[in-house]
């Protein structure tokens, strides 16, 4: 019971985060801000992965997809590092 709860707010937390640097974004149009964004919206469904995979579907290891998901968010998130001081 409380461990849905604590997936249900990480992924909210993630995709409010991923929404709040997606608009610092468009405001200032600072690059890093996006790859930031992508990287938190990358998170947020890897946190849903990880809801579904623990609470709804019981019988599925969701575990590989959760890992690939996780990885393309954070290399994401690395490529806009290298690439901004470049």
């Amino acid at each position: 019971m409380i461990a849905d709860v604590v997936f249900v707010l990480c992924a909210l937390v993630s995709i409010v985060c991923a929404a709040m640097l997606y608009l610092g974004y468009r405001r200032s149009r600072t690059r890093l801000l996006f790859w930031s964004s992508l990287c938190f919206a990358g998170l947020a469904i890897n946190n849903v992965m990880l809801m579904i995979d623990f609470v709804m579907v019981a019988g599925v290891d969701f575990t590989l997809y959760r890992s690939v998901i996780a990885l393309a968010a954070v290399l994401l998130l690395v490529y806009g590092l290298i690439t901004e001081n470049a």
